[in-house]
């Protein structure tokens, strides 16, 4: 298979000498759907790492200096470019990751989003605000924000364009620097966005891309940081954390999920079906959002087993870049191997496979079918780890308040899903649930689209949170600007204080009845 025409050798020389990095050593980026290389992805060093954040901090001098209105002009232009350029985009991601073209668009529709989102609402989020001073009506206080420095976004490969870019462009318009490293599998669609920016009039050097396995780079990345927007697994979050504590600076940490779905008595399965299909097995199962429990009513057991497996044997797979296939392959072979031994241990302990579980050689080497599993407990792999794969188990439950026991019954609290006809009943069970996002009638995307909202997790699912206010809020510093127009704070020295002391009293009293302060 040869890759799109929209990726030659003129481009792949220019993403990868964009990348900070002085070439000693580099990694075999492979096209997923043959494993032919595509190029030779250059690795930063430390020192490297060092050399971007120092260009990073040059450039952000000059970009805080702008007024916001310069900002969000350069991002209305990135905004109009994407939606030019974004077949590229696509097909870069389709030959990094291997996931359908359908999923890649869909990434490309985020950032577009979020750029969009963020373009009409940072005037009223970064704006001053004038608070109570101290003393009513001889004080003020001024809440100003200001950017935090420059930001560490470290991103994922499962949804490499969206968590860069999305995660990026409100550090950017706050006025911040960014040092972005994208996973080794998924670099060339990143920094493909990252010349998008450039092209776009933000200042040259302001978002250095930098390269490298974790536990090569990521101490240097985040010891430069300002604060740190991490996307990737529980573990790797947990080190995260501690090294950006360690640093005195904040971060953010979006961390793993095993999600559960829980189908109502009165649900309608013509609608729950496909919601289910689409949140268990978009992008190959490989969402930290993705459903890998459903728990059904025991009435319901037989009709939506019957139809929810019927409708996972007949999802499309296929290695091409096309709008043909629903399902991609994984991305990589060792994911593959993941989710092959997950299958695999709950077979082996005694789960029933009803469709699926596996590997399909004969589409591309990194295939697996979508599976589902019945019969699966928590002394299996599956029970209780994130598969991260097209897999999900089926379970049933007596009465609500035993579904909520079973789906809080995890270390996780990323997403769930509830479904039903009786949408405030669906809301009160969903609100029930130990979870960052709760989706009603949807599996993910009606929370995750909402981009007025935070989305986060809970639990050991991550600590803060991406969109909203608090999305861009997060990469800046509150400053308190107080004035105190009259000398009140302290007493005259001949003046006795005890009497001072009944006089304070006496003012807070009334100030409270009057609703002062």
């Amino acid at each position: 298979m040869s890759l799109p025409v929209s990726i030659d050798d003129a481009l792949l020389a220019r993403l990868t000498g964009a990348i900070a990095a002085d070439g000693a050593s580099t990694y075999k980026l492979t096209e997923v759907y043959t494993g032919e290389l595509i190029c030779e992805l250059p690795q930063s060093s430390p020192a490297d790492i060092e050399q971007a954040y120092a260009d990073a901090r040059v450039a952000q001098r000059e970009w805080r200096s702008w007024p916001l209105k310069q900002r969000l002009a350069v991002m209305r232009t990135f905004h109009s470019l994407l939606l030019k350029e974004w077949e590229t985009v696509v097909d870069l991601m389709q030959a990094e990751t291997g996931k359908a073209r359908r999923m890649s668009f869909e990434e490309v529709c985020d950032v577009a989003m979020t750029t969009s989102h963020y373009l009409k609402h940072a005037k009223r989020i970064l704006s001053e605000h004038k608070r109570g001073g101290v003393v009513p009506f001889v004080s003020t206080s001024t809440e100003v924000r200001v950017p935090k420095g420059v930001v560490a976004v470290i991103s994922p490969w499962n949804f490499p364009f969206a968590t860069s870019l999305s995660d990026s462009m409100p550090a950017l318009i706050a006025g911040n620097g960014v040092v972005l490293k994208p996973d080794n599998k998924s670099a060339l669609c990143v920094t493909f966005g990252v010349e998008l920016l450039h092209r776009a009039g933000m200042p040259e050097g302001l978002v250095q891309v930098v390269c490298g396995e974790g536990a090569d780079v990521g101490p240097a990345l985040i010891d430069g940081a300002d604060y740190v927007m991490f996307t990737g697994s529980t573990a790797t979050g947990r080190f995260v954390g501690e090294r950006a504590g360690a640093n005195l600076i904040d971060c953010t940490l979006e961390l793993g999920g095993k999600n559960p779905l829980i189908v109502m008595p009165d649900a309608d399965l013509d609608e729950v079906v496909p919601g289910a299909l689409f949140g268990s097995f978009l992008n190959a199962g490989q969402a930290c959002m993705h459903i890998e429990r459903i728990y059904v009513p025991r009435s319901m057991e037989e009709e939506f087993t019957r139809r929810f497996v019927i409708g996972a044997s007949k999802i499309a797979l296929g290695a091409t870049y096309d709008w043909e296939p629903m399902m991609g392959g994984l991305i990589s072979t060792a994911q593959l191997e993941r989710v092959s031994s997950h299958v695999e241990d709950a077979r082996e302990k005694g789960a029933e496979v009803l469709t699926g579980g596996r590997a399909r050689p004969d589409l591309g080497p990194t295939f697996y079918e979508p599976t589902v599993l019945r019969g699966v407990t928590k002394d299996m792999v599956h029970g209780v780890q994130e598969t991260f794969g097209p897999v999900t188990s089926i379970h049933t439950y007596d009465d609500l308040d035993h579904a909520v026991e079973l789906a809080n019954d995890t270390d996780y609290g990323l997403n769930a899903s509830v479904w039903g006809t009786d949408l405030e009943a669906a809301e009160a069970l969903g609100r029930r649930i130990e979870a960052g996002n709760i989706n009603i009638n949807d599996s993910l995307a009606a929370s995750y689209a909402s981009k007025a909202s935070p989305s986060g997790g809970i639990k050991q699912s991550g600590v803060g949170g991406r969109h909203g206010d608090a999305g861009m809020l997060k990469y800046t510093d509150p400053i308190n600007v107080a004035v105190l127009k009259k000398q009140v704070l302290t007493p005259d020295p001949s003046v006795d204080y005890a009497k001072y002391a009944k006089q304070t009293v006496t003012s807070l009293r009334a100030m409270r009845k009057l609703g002062v302060r």
